[in-house]
């Protein structure tokens, strides 16, 4: 079969569309505003192929496809010709998707949406990246960015490109990056999407980009240079040691439930692409209205060429995948050896990128923790509650932290495995910050328009005291405390890590854990108020990790060899007994690691009060300290090395 959507072939472009449900289908020519459609072509059908070469049709070219058939919605058949289709399989759109109420308009009640839409944009293939070695390898350092939220308030970024991934190659950008030893940024969405239909009326827009509309075309507002911008921008990143994971969404698409808006999938072919219940109705396991159909032939091919295209075409290192369990769910539920899944891991294009897995939905069986294949990493959301836990003051809780900073092999040790697929993180884009965590005990999200009613209710949080801002110097100083604790022990856990921008110098949402809709200060980041101390900390925590590789590798640690790859110790300088781990208010412990480099300390108190920690052997260097003293302070972890 010939490659699906629009191809140019030098002398037009040959448009190749694929639907079971379809009876005619047609590719629309517009002008070069993309405003007026000045021709249509009818697409030749075989059987579940509609294709055509249509001459004169060249570079930059705006077009969008009508698809005629069935219309029935409660059985999944939604063909309207009044509506244009952006091609799901374009690379270029002229415009970012906006809302409005027609295009969800039923059959001959709406009229035409031509206007209302984004135009495909015909492109030539960009030559395949010549160099795309993965910068990245486990155990090394996420930093998970929203392109436009961390660039917007940047002083010393150029106006003209801030908000857009150009910005991101900024040498100013890249110096931060570095200063952090971060090894692979992981950008959040960037491809076309539209906001929630509630949003608009409510003054507010999608900051986050969560709910796509095309998987290969990235958002005019983010990328106003096409592929090319990100094409180059990667290779910048990469240049400096700095790898690209692209934070995609395939679990669902924004043309949501049955009230939401007719713009692609669904006018061209709905049952190929969306999962449908035994009554025709959509199947919500995502929350947003639909969930894509990653069973079906259609549907992988989409995702599969997506994927393809940001390795060939942009030279991305890999992904990480929104609810991932959708990519392995079937009739049956999500199955680890799903087509799809298994394609992934051994498409040649595919084979050594980094691949991500968010491993929960909200469908039936929807928590997959640990179960996803070997090749994906996953996030831990247990090592970022056990973390919180421990360090809001929880009982009962010093074993469950061992078992963290080893790498979770309660999650991850099945089936014999040696190395974690662990991706630990106390905070990410959704939920709190890490300055919030420690600020706030109940969620503060009054400016989404949902009367406080959305994001999660449970933070784990804490406030120090105070319910959010305070000029009490000792609440400050506890939660900035409470703060360089979360971080160090990140650092100090088995695995990879992650950090989400913002976290290392403060940055605040001011208790907004669901800021999806806030695309204004409350999410953007701070650079002038920053708090460098703390920058510097993070920066210190990070050389640190790349200075010892004992704390960036991925192997379990089992107390096996010798000397024995990890010792647990109280700070009396004892091991630890049975009764210590069962004691609920133990809450200081030594992780002792031994490599190739020599012995590494990780103290943690928990307590409040500073002490001592009685190290085996001699020689010891308090690192964070800098001097001999074995003094760790209240509430915060210590690192200490020898020879």
């Amino acid at each position: 079969m010939d490659e699906i959507g629009a191809v140019s072939t030098g002398e037009g472009t040959r448009f190749t569309m694929r639907s079971a449900s379809a009876e005619r289908i047609w590719a629309c020519v517009f002008d070069t505003a993309g405003e007026r459609e000045i021709a249509r072509h009818e697409l030749e059908r075989s059987g579940d192929v509609f294709s055509a070469t249509i001459s004169g049709i060249g570079e930059g070219t705006r077009y969008g496809l009508r698809a005629d058939g069935p219309y029935d919605p409660a059985n999944g058949l939604w063909f309207d010709p009044d509506k244009l289709l952006v091609d799901p399989w374009a690379v270029e759109i002229d415009r970012p998707y906006a809302h409005d109420p027609r295009l969800a308009a039923r059959r001959g009640e709406g009229g035409d949406t031509a206007g209302l839409v984004p135009k495909a944009v015909v492109r030539a293939r960009l030559p395949e990246v010549a160099e795309r070695a993965v910068r990245f390898r486990p155990g090394g350092l996420i930093y998970e960015l929203s392109v436009r939220a961390f660039t917007m308030r940047h002083p010393d970024i150029p106006a003209g490109i801030r908000g857009t991934i150009a910005a991101l190659a900024h040498p100013v950008v890249i110096a931060h990056l570095k200063k952090l030893g971060v090894s692979a940024v992981e950008l959040m969405p960037m491809t076309a999407w539209i906001d929630e239909r509630h949003l608009p009326p409510l003054g507010l827009s999608n900051a986050w980009g969560y709910n796509p509309v095309t998987f290969m075309a990235l958002d005019p507002k983010l990328a106003p240079g096409g592929v090319s911008e990100l094409r180059e921008t990667v290779a910048a990143l990469r240049a400096e040691g700095i790898g690209v994971i692209l934070d995609l969404v395939f679990n669902h698409t924004g043309e949501s439930d049955a009230l939401g808006p007719t713009l692609s999938l669904r006018g061209l072919d709905a049952r190929a692409y969306y999962r449908h219940g035994p009554d025709g109705r959509l199947v919500n396991d995502t929350g947003t209205g639909n969930t894509t159909a990653c069973d079906e032939p259609a549907m992988r091919e989409l995702v599969l060429g997506a994927l393809r295209h940001f390795v060939l075409r942009a030279g991305v290192d890999g992904f990480r995948f929104d609810l991932a369990p959708v990519l392995g769910r079937t009739a049956e539920g999500f199955d680890p050896n799903a087509e799809l899944l298994a394609r992934m891991s051994d498409d040649p294009v595919l084979a050594d990128r980094v691949l991500i897995a968010e491993p929960w939905d909200i469908g039936p069986g929807g928590y997959q923790l640990g179960n996803f294949p070997e090749r994906f990493l996953e996030w831990n959301d247990r090592s970022r509650d056990d973390m919180r836990r421990f360090w809001r003051g929880d009982a009962g809780m010093a074993g469950r932290l061992a078992t963290r900073l080893a790498g979770s092999s309660d999650v991850f040790g099945g089936d014999g495995a040696a190395r974690t697929r662990t991706v630990n993180f106390f905070a990410a884009h959704d939920g709190m910050t890490l300055a919030d965590l420690v600020a706030y005990e109940t969620r503060h999200n009054h400016a989404n328009g949902e009367d406080n009613r959305d994001g999660h209710e449970e933070n784990l949080s804490w406030n120090n005291g105070v319910e959010g801002e305070t000029d009490d110097v000792a609440i400050l100083a506890a939660r900035r405390r409470d703060c360089r604790a979360l971080l160090a022990t990140l650092f100090a856990s088995r695995g990879t890590i992650m950090l989400t921008a913002g976290d290392e110098f403060g940055r605040s949402q001011h208790g907004n854990n669901n800021a999806y809709a806030q695309d204004n200060a409350i999410t953007w980041l701070d650079w002038a108020g920053r708090d460098r101390e703390m920058e510097d900390f993070v920066a210190r925590l990070s050389a640190l990790r790349g200075r010892y590789a004992v704390l960036r590798r991925t192997e379990f640690l089992t107390g096996g060899g010798e000397p024995p790859d990890v010792e647990w110790r109280g700070f009396d300088g004892k091991a630890l007994t049975v009764a210590d781990w069962e004691e609920p208010e133990t809450r200081r412990l030594v992780m002792v690691l031994s490599g190739g480099d020599g012995r590494l300390a990780v103290a943690v108190n928990g307590s409040g009060e500073a002490a001592a920690a009685d190290l085996p052997g001699d020689g010891w260097r308090n690192l964070l300290r800098d001097r001999h003293d074995m003094i760790v302070p209240a509430r915060s972890v210590g690192f200490f090395a020898t020879y």
